[in-house]
Protein backbone atom coordinates (compact mmCIF):
# COMPACT_ATOMS: atom_id res chain seq x y z
CA UNK A 1 0.00 0.00 0.00
CA UNK A 2 0.84 3.66 0.13
CA UNK A 3 0.70 4.14 3.91
CA UNK A 4 3.57 3.76 6.39
CA UNK A 5 2.10 2.99 9.83
CA UNK A 6 4.21 3.96 12.82
CA UNK A 7 3.81 3.11 16.49
CA UNK A 8 5.95 4.57 19.24
CA UNK A 9 8.11 3.69 22.21
CA UNK A 10 7.94 5.93 25.24
CA UNK A 11 7.81 5.38 28.96
CA UNK A 12 5.28 2.98 30.42
CA UNK A 13 7.26 2.84 33.61
CA UNK A 14 6.60 3.28 37.28
CA UNK A 15 7.70 6.85 37.89
CA UNK A 16 5.32 9.13 36.03
CA UNK A 17 1.74 10.29 36.23
CA UNK A 18 2.07 12.25 32.99
CA UNK A 19 3.69 11.04 29.78
CA UNK A 20 3.25 11.34 26.00
CA UNK A 21 0.37 9.27 24.60
CA UNK A 22 1.15 6.38 22.26
CA UNK A 23 -0.98 7.49 19.31
CA UNK A 24 -0.45 5.57 16.04
CA UNK A 25 0.06 7.47 12.80
CA UNK A 26 -0.25 6.65 9.13
CA UNK A 27 2.06 8.54 6.77
CA UNK A 28 1.80 8.92 3.01
CA UNK A 29 4.69 6.83 1.70
CA UNK A 30 5.33 9.23 -1.19
CA UNK A 31 4.91 12.65 0.39
CA UNK A 32 5.64 11.95 4.06
CA UNK A 33 2.47 13.76 5.10
CA UNK A 34 0.35 12.47 7.96
CA UNK A 35 -2.71 10.72 6.52
CA UNK A 36 -4.34 9.79 9.82
CA UNK A 37 -3.84 9.54 13.59
CA UNK A 38 -5.45 6.92 15.81
CA UNK A 39 -5.73 8.12 19.40
CA UNK A 40 -4.91 5.14 21.61
CA UNK A 41 -6.15 7.26 24.53
CA UNK A 42 -9.47 8.58 23.15
CA UNK A 43 -10.13 12.31 23.07
CA UNK A 44 -13.50 14.00 23.74
CA UNK A 45 -16.23 12.70 21.45
CA UNK A 46 -14.30 9.58 20.43
CA UNK A 47 -15.25 5.98 21.18
CA UNK A 48 -13.78 4.89 24.51
CA UNK A 49 -13.47 8.40 25.95
CA UNK A 50 -15.88 7.47 28.76
CA UNK A 51 -13.59 4.63 29.91
CA UNK A 52 -11.29 7.29 31.43
CA UNK A 53 -11.67 10.28 33.75
CA UNK A 54 -12.79 13.25 31.66
CA UNK A 55 -9.42 15.04 31.49
CA UNK A 56 -7.16 11.98 31.37
CA UNK A 57 -6.57 12.30 27.62
CA UNK A 58 -4.77 15.61 28.16
CA UNK A 59 -2.01 14.26 30.41
CA UNK A 60 -2.08 10.44 30.70
CA UNK A 61 0.43 8.66 28.49
CA UNK A 62 1.62 5.28 27.35
CA UNK A 63 -0.92 2.99 25.65
CA UNK A 64 1.57 2.74 22.82
CA UNK A 65 2.40 0.11 20.21
CA UNK A 66 6.00 -0.60 21.16
CA UNK A 67 6.02 -4.09 19.67
CA UNK A 68 5.28 -5.33 16.14
CA UNK A 69 2.04 -4.82 14.21
CA UNK A 70 0.56 -7.17 11.62
CA UNK A 71 -1.24 -6.35 8.36
CA UNK A 72 -3.79 -8.29 6.31
CA UNK A 73 -3.41 -6.72 2.87
CA UNK A 74 -6.43 -8.55 1.47
CA UNK A 75 -8.74 -7.17 4.17
CA UNK A 76 -6.90 -3.86 4.29
CA UNK A 77 -6.58 -4.07 8.09
CA UNK A 78 -3.67 -3.39 10.42
CA UNK A 79 -3.68 -5.03 13.86
CA UNK A 80 -2.31 -3.01 16.77
CA UNK A 81 -1.25 -4.68 20.04
CA UNK A 82 -1.57 -1.62 22.29
CA UNK A 83 0.31 -1.54 25.57
CA UNK A 84 -0.22 -0.42 29.14
CA UNK A 85 -0.75 3.17 30.21
CA UNK A 86 1.36 4.93 32.86
CA UNK A 87 2.25 4.05 35.49
CA UNK A 88 2.35 0.29 35.12
CA UNK A 89 1.30 -0.79 38.62
CA UNK A 90 -1.04 1.90 39.91
CA UNK A 91 -4.12 3.45 38.30
CA UNK A 92 -5.85 5.49 40.98
CA UNK A 93 -5.69 8.60 38.77
CA UNK A 94 -7.12 6.77 35.71
CA UNK A 95 -10.32 5.12 36.92
CA UNK A 96 -12.20 3.04 34.36
CA UNK A 97 -11.26 0.32 31.88
CA UNK A 98 -8.86 2.67 30.02
CA UNK A 99 -9.48 1.89 26.36
CA UNK A 100 -7.53 1.24 24.18
CA UNK A 101 -4.73 0.21 26.50
CA UNK A 102 -3.99 -3.54 26.66
CA UNK A 103 -6.13 -4.09 23.57
CA UNK A 104 -5.90 -5.62 20.13
CA UNK A 105 -7.28 -3.02 17.72
CA UNK A 106 -7.98 -3.52 14.01
CA UNK A 107 -7.83 -0.37 11.89
CA UNK A 108 -8.54 0.34 8.26
CA UNK A 109 -4.93 0.67 7.14
CA UNK A 110 -5.74 3.35 4.57
CA UNK A 111 -7.92 5.63 6.71
CA UNK A 112 -7.02 4.77 10.33
CA UNK A 113 -10.68 4.12 11.13
CA UNK A 114 -11.28 1.63 13.95
CA UNK A 115 -12.99 -1.52 12.65
CA UNK A 116 -13.00 -3.58 15.85
CA UNK A 117 -11.17 -3.95 19.13
CA UNK A 118 -10.90 -6.27 22.11
CA UNK A 119 -9.46 -5.26 25.47
CA UNK A 120 -7.52 -8.18 26.95
CA UNK A 121 -6.85 -6.55 30.34
CA UNK A 122 -9.14 -3.96 31.92
CA UNK A 123 -7.46 -1.17 33.91
CA UNK A 124 -4.10 -2.92 34.00
CA UNK A 125 -1.91 -2.66 37.09
CA UNK A 126 0.42 -5.57 36.17
CA UNK A 127 2.31 -4.38 33.04
CA UNK A 128 0.49 -7.02 31.00
CA UNK A 129 0.66 -5.28 27.64
CA UNK A 130 0.36 -7.52 24.55
CA UNK A 131 4.03 -8.06 23.74
CA UNK A 132 4.26 -9.61 20.28
CA UNK A 133 3.04 -9.30 16.72
CA UNK A 134 -0.42 -10.84 16.26
CA UNK A 135 -0.26 -14.04 14.19
CA UNK A 136 -2.55 -14.07 11.14
CA UNK A 137 -3.75 -17.66 10.91
CA UNK A 138 -6.19 -19.42 8.59
CA UNK A 139 -7.83 -22.28 10.50
CA UNK A 140 -10.76 -24.70 10.25
CA UNK A 141 -12.94 -24.90 13.37
CA UNK A 142 -15.85 -27.36 13.43
CA UNK A 143 -15.71 -27.54 9.65
CA UNK A 144 -15.79 -23.75 9.19
CA UNK A 145 -12.89 -21.92 7.55
CA UNK A 146 -11.89 -18.87 9.59
CA UNK A 147 -9.40 -16.15 8.78
CA UNK A 148 -8.26 -15.59 12.34
CA UNK A 149 -5.76 -13.56 14.32
CA UNK A 150 -4.05 -14.94 17.44
CA UNK A 151 -2.52 -12.69 20.11
CA UNK A 152 -0.17 -14.31 22.61
CA UNK A 153 0.27 -12.59 25.97
CA UNK A 154 2.53 -12.28 28.98
CA UNK A 155 -0.13 -13.99 31.11
CA UNK A 156 0.05 -17.27 29.15
CA UNK A 157 -3.22 -16.72 27.27
CA UNK A 158 -3.73 -16.88 23.51
CA UNK A 159 -6.66 -14.73 22.38
CA UNK A 160 -8.07 -15.83 19.00
CA UNK A 161 -10.48 -13.74 16.91
CA UNK A 162 -12.05 -13.68 13.47
CA UNK A 163 -9.71 -11.12 12.01
CA UNK A 164 -12.37 -9.49 9.84
CA UNK A 165 -15.04 -9.03 12.53
CA UNK A 166 -13.25 -9.34 15.88
CA UNK A 167 -15.60 -12.10 17.04
CA UNK A 168 -13.85 -14.56 19.39
CA UNK A 169 -13.29 -17.94 17.75
CA UNK A 170 -13.89 -19.62 21.12
CA UNK A 171 -15.74 -18.12 24.10
CA UNK A 172 -13.88 -15.64 26.30
CA UNK A 173 -15.29 -15.47 29.82
CA UNK A 174 -15.32 -12.42 32.06
CA UNK A 175 -14.39 -13.86 35.46
CA UNK A 176 -14.42 -12.21 38.86
CA UNK A 177 -10.91 -11.37 40.09
CA UNK A 178 -9.44 -10.03 43.37
CA UNK A 179 -9.81 -6.30 44.03
CA UNK A 180 -7.29 -3.69 45.12
CA UNK A 181 -7.20 -2.41 48.69
CA UNK A 182 -4.79 0.43 47.90
CA UNK A 183 -6.27 3.83 48.72
CA UNK A 184 -7.52 5.57 45.59
CA UNK A 185 -7.22 2.52 43.35
CA UNK A 186 -10.26 1.09 41.55
CA UNK A 187 -9.51 -2.12 39.67
CA UNK A 188 -11.89 -3.94 37.35
CA UNK A 189 -14.18 -6.49 39.00
CA UNK A 190 -13.67 -8.95 36.12
CA UNK A 191 -11.02 -9.85 33.56
CA UNK A 192 -11.23 -11.81 30.26
CA UNK A 193 -10.19 -15.49 30.34
CA UNK A 194 -10.06 -17.37 27.00
CA UNK A 195 -11.55 -20.87 27.18
CA UNK A 196 -9.34 -22.08 24.31
CA UNK A 197 -6.49 -22.66 23.68
CA UNK A 198 -5.28 -23.65 27.18
CA UNK A 199 -2.55 -21.74 28.99
CA UNK A 200 1.01 -22.13 27.74
CA UNK A 201 2.46 -21.51 31.23
CA UNK A 202 1.36 -21.41 34.86
CA UNK A 203 0.27 -18.03 36.17
CA UNK A 204 -0.50 -16.66 39.61
CA UNK A 205 1.58 -17.17 42.76
CA UNK A 206 0.42 -19.57 45.48
CA UNK A 207 2.15 -21.85 47.98
CA UNK A 208 1.40 -24.84 45.74
CA UNK A 209 3.59 -23.29 43.04
CA UNK A 210 6.77 -23.17 45.18
CA UNK A 211 9.74 -25.41 44.45
CA UNK A 212 9.81 -28.64 46.43
CA UNK A 213 12.94 -30.46 45.24
CA UNK A 214 13.63 -31.33 48.90
CA UNK A 215 11.68 -30.61 52.11
CA UNK A 216 14.45 -28.24 53.23
CA UNK A 217 14.41 -26.25 49.99
CA UNK A 218 10.62 -26.14 50.10
CA UNK A 219 10.72 -24.72 53.65
CA UNK A 220 13.22 -22.04 52.61
CA UNK A 221 11.10 -21.12 49.59
CA UNK A 222 8.03 -20.80 51.80
CA UNK A 223 9.92 -18.50 54.18
CA UNK A 224 10.79 -16.17 51.30
CA UNK A 225 7.32 -16.38 49.78
CA UNK A 226 5.54 -15.43 53.00
CA UNK A 227 7.28 -12.05 53.03
CA UNK A 228 5.25 -10.97 49.98
CA UNK A 229 1.66 -10.30 49.03
CA UNK A 230 0.57 -12.74 46.34
CA UNK A 231 -2.38 -14.62 44.92
CA UNK A 232 -3.96 -15.93 41.73
CA UNK A 233 -3.62 -14.15 38.40
CA UNK A 234 -4.85 -10.54 38.48
CA UNK A 235 -4.30 -10.12 42.21
CA UNK A 236 -3.62 -6.35 42.37
CA UNK A 237 -0.46 -5.04 44.04
CA UNK A 238 -0.98 -4.04 47.67
CA UNK A 239 1.04 -1.69 49.88
CA UNK A 240 4.39 -3.31 50.61
CA UNK A 241 6.07 -6.09 48.61
CA UNK A 242 4.15 -8.06 45.99
CA UNK A 243 4.92 -10.99 43.70
CA UNK A 244 3.64 -10.59 40.13
CA UNK A 245 3.63 -13.89 38.18
CA UNK A 246 4.18 -13.85 35.30
CA UNK A 247 6.27 -10.72 35.61
CA UNK A 248 6.83 -7.80 33.26
CA UNK A 249 8.81 -10.02 30.86
CA UNK A 250 6.22 -12.78 30.47
CA UNK A 251 5.19 -15.45 29.63
CA UNK A 252 5.49 -14.59 26.00
CA UNK A 253 7.29 -11.47 24.88
CA UNK A 254 8.39 -9.60 21.77
CA UNK A 255 9.94 -12.68 20.13
CA UNK A 256 6.42 -13.87 19.29
CA UNK A 257 5.07 -17.20 18.05
CA UNK A 258 5.32 -19.18 14.80
CA UNK A 259 2.38 -20.55 12.79
CA UNK A 260 2.53 -23.52 10.41
CA UNK A 261 0.05 -23.00 7.53
CA UNK A 262 0.31 -26.67 6.50
CA UNK A 263 -0.72 -28.17 9.84
CA UNK A 264 -2.41 -25.10 11.39
CA UNK A 265 -0.26 -25.52 14.48
CA UNK A 266 0.99 -22.58 16.56
CA UNK A 267 4.35 -22.75 18.36
CA UNK A 268 4.84 -20.51 21.40
CA UNK A 269 8.19 -20.03 23.17
CA UNK A 270 7.90 -18.66 26.70
CA UNK A 271 9.72 -18.32 30.00
CA UNK A 272 8.31 -18.29 33.52
CA UNK A 273 9.58 -14.89 34.61
CA UNK A 274 8.19 -13.29 37.75
CA UNK A 275 8.95 -10.02 39.45
CA UNK A 276 8.22 -8.15 42.64
CA UNK A 277 6.59 -4.77 43.00
CA UNK A 278 7.02 -2.62 46.08
CA UNK A 279 4.35 0.05 46.53
CA UNK A 280 4.87 2.83 49.04
CA UNK A 281 3.53 6.35 49.57
CA UNK A 282 5.96 8.98 48.23
CA UNK A 283 8.79 10.20 50.44
CA UNK A 284 8.80 13.61 48.77
CA UNK A 285 5.69 15.68 49.66
CA UNK A 286 5.94 17.31 46.23
CA UNK A 287 5.68 13.98 44.42
CA UNK A 288 3.04 13.88 41.70
CA UNK A 289 2.00 10.31 42.60
CA UNK A 290 0.02 9.01 45.53
CA UNK A 291 1.76 5.65 45.14
CA UNK A 292 5.21 5.07 43.65
CA UNK A 293 5.88 1.44 42.65
CA UNK A 294 9.33 -0.10 42.45
CA UNK A 295 10.00 -3.25 40.39
CA UNK A 296 12.74 -5.86 40.79
CA UNK A 297 13.35 -9.55 40.24
CA UNK A 298 13.48 -12.07 43.09
CA UNK A 299 15.70 -15.09 43.62
CA UNK A 300 14.57 -18.20 45.45
CA UNK A 301 16.45 -20.23 48.07
CA UNK A 302 20.14 -21.00 47.44
CA UNK A 303 20.06 -19.17 44.12
CA UNK A 304 17.36 -21.44 42.72
CA UNK A 305 14.13 -20.14 41.16
CA UNK A 306 11.38 -19.63 43.72
CA UNK A 307 8.71 -21.49 41.74
CA UNK A 308 8.42 -24.93 40.17
CA UNK A 309 9.57 -25.65 36.61
CA UNK A 310 9.30 -25.57 33.66
CA UNK A 311 11.16 -22.27 33.36
CA UNK A 312 11.51 -21.87 29.60
CA UNK A 313 9.62 -24.05 27.17
CA UNK A 314 8.13 -24.54 23.73
CA UNK A 315 4.41 -25.27 23.47
CA UNK A 316 2.58 -26.44 20.34
CA UNK A 317 -1.15 -25.94 19.79
CA UNK A 318 -3.54 -27.41 17.23
CA UNK A 319 -5.36 -24.22 16.29
CA UNK A 320 -8.16 -26.04 14.47
CA UNK A 321 -9.15 -27.65 17.77
CA UNK A 322 -7.74 -25.10 20.21
CA UNK A 323 -5.88 -27.88 22.02
CA UNK A 324 -2.32 -28.32 23.26
CA UNK A 325 -0.29 -30.87 21.28
CA UNK A 326 2.94 -30.97 23.27
CA UNK A 327 5.22 -28.93 25.48
CA UNK A 328 8.95 -29.33 25.94
CA UNK A 329 11.41 -27.53 28.23
CA UNK A 330 14.19 -25.60 26.52
CA UNK A 331 17.42 -26.38 28.36
CA UNK A 332 18.36 -28.42 31.39
CA UNK A 333 17.58 -25.83 34.05
CA UNK A 334 19.28 -25.99 37.46
CA UNK A 335 19.79 -29.78 37.47
CA UNK A 336 23.54 -29.30 38.09
CA UNK A 337 22.98 -27.15 41.17
CA UNK A 338 25.05 -28.62 44.05
CA UNK A 339 22.01 -29.01 46.30
CA UNK A 340 20.13 -31.00 43.65
CA UNK A 341 22.77 -33.66 43.07
CA UNK A 342 21.48 -37.20 43.46
CA UNK A 343 17.92 -36.23 42.59
CA UNK A 344 16.36 -37.73 39.49
CA UNK A 345 15.11 -34.56 37.85
CA UNK A 346 13.97 -34.19 34.23
CA UNK A 347 15.02 -31.22 32.08
CA UNK A 348 13.35 -28.14 33.52
CA UNK A 349 14.13 -25.43 30.98
CA UNK A 350 16.61 -22.65 31.62
CA UNK A 351 15.49 -19.63 33.62
CA UNK A 352 16.18 -17.17 30.80
CA UNK A 353 14.54 -15.48 27.85
CA UNK A 354 14.32 -17.28 24.54
CA UNK A 355 14.89 -15.81 21.12
CA UNK A 356 12.34 -15.64 18.34
CA UNK A 357 11.23 -18.81 16.54
CA UNK A 358 11.99 -19.75 12.94
CA UNK A 359 9.71 -22.43 11.50
CA UNK A 360 10.64 -24.54 8.48
CA UNK A 361 8.87 -27.44 6.79
CA UNK A 362 10.20 -29.97 9.30
CA UNK A 363 11.97 -28.12 12.11
CA UNK A 364 11.58 -25.27 14.55
CA UNK A 365 14.69 -23.24 15.35
CA UNK A 366 14.87 -21.35 18.63
CA UNK A 367 17.72 -19.47 20.32
CA UNK A 368 18.58 -19.48 24.01
CA UNK A 369 20.13 -16.50 25.76
CA UNK A 370 20.93 -14.40 27.80
CA UNK A 371 23.17 -16.95 29.52
CA UNK A 372 23.16 -20.24 27.63
CA UNK A 373 23.87 -18.73 24.20
CA UNK A 374 22.69 -21.65 22.08
CA UNK A 375 20.69 -22.20 18.92
CA UNK A 376 18.63 -25.39 18.84
CA UNK A 377 16.55 -27.22 16.24
CA UNK A 378 13.41 -29.09 17.30
CA UNK A 379 11.14 -31.60 15.59
CA UNK A 380 7.98 -29.59 15.06
CA UNK A 381 5.81 -32.73 15.30
CA UNK A 382 7.06 -33.85 18.72
CA UNK A 383 9.17 -31.07 20.27
CA UNK A 384 12.23 -33.34 20.43
CA UNK A 385 15.52 -31.47 20.31
CA UNK A 386 17.40 -32.64 17.21
CA UNK A 387 20.49 -30.47 17.18
CA UNK A 388 22.13 -27.50 18.86
CA UNK A 389 25.16 -25.27 18.48
CA UNK A 390 26.99 -23.13 21.01
CA UNK A 391 27.03 -19.45 20.06
CA UNK A 392 29.80 -16.91 20.75
CA UNK A 393 27.45 -14.28 22.20
CA UNK A 394 23.93 -13.71 23.43
CA UNK A 395 21.03 -14.60 21.15
CA UNK A 396 18.37 -11.89 20.86
CA UNK A 397 16.29 -11.84 17.72
CA UNK A 398 14.36 -14.24 15.51
CA UNK A 399 16.48 -15.93 12.82
CA UNK A 400 15.75 -15.54 9.12
CA UNK A 401 16.31 -18.09 6.36
CA UNK A 402 16.94 -17.78 2.63
CA UNK A 403 18.16 -19.78 -0.38
CA UNK A 404 21.23 -18.91 -2.47
CA UNK A 405 22.78 -21.05 -5.20
CA UNK A 406 20.72 -24.04 -4.14
CA UNK A 407 21.78 -23.88 -0.49
CA UNK A 408 19.68 -22.83 2.51
CA UNK A 409 21.09 -20.42 5.09
CA UNK A 410 20.00 -19.28 8.54
CA UNK A 411 21.10 -15.83 9.74
CA UNK A 412 20.63 -14.28 13.16
CA UNK A 413 21.83 -11.36 15.28
CA UNK A 414 24.08 -11.83 18.31
CA UNK A 415 25.51 -9.66 21.05
CA UNK A 416 24.69 -6.13 22.09
CA UNK A 417 22.84 -4.98 25.17
CA UNK A 418 24.56 -5.38 28.53
CA UNK A 419 28.11 -6.59 29.02
CA UNK A 420 29.69 -4.66 26.18
CA UNK A 421 29.25 -7.47 23.66
CA UNK A 422 29.93 -6.57 20.04
CA UNK A 423 26.87 -6.79 17.82
CA UNK A 424 27.27 -9.19 14.93
CA UNK A 425 25.44 -11.32 12.39
CA UNK A 426 26.10 -15.04 12.17
CA UNK A 427 25.15 -17.27 9.23
CA UNK A 428 24.83 -21.06 9.16
CA UNK A 429 24.49 -23.21 6.05
CA UNK A 430 22.17 -26.21 6.19
CA UNK A 431 23.43 -29.45 4.60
Amino acid sequence: GDVVIVGSAMTEGTDYLEAPPGHVRGFNARTGEVEWVFHTIPQPGEYGYDSWPSEAWSHTGGANVWTHMSVDEELGLVYLPIGTTVPDYYGGHRRGDNLFSNSLVALNAKTGERVWHYQMVHHSVWDYDPPAAPNLIDIVVDGREIKAVAQITKQGFTFVFDRATGEPVWPIEERVVPQSEVIGESTSSTQPFPTKPPLFLTNGATENDLIDFTPEIRAEALEIFQQYNSGPLYTPPALGDNIIRPGWSGGANWWGAAFDPETNNLFVPSWAHFSTVNIQPPQDPNSDLTIRPRVRDLSGPRGLPLFKPPYSQLVAFDMNAGEKLWHEPVGEGPREHPDLQGLELPPMGNFEKLGGPLLTKTMLFIGQGFETNRLGAYDKATGEELWWIQLPARFHAAPITYMADGKQYIVFALGGGVGGEIERLMALALP
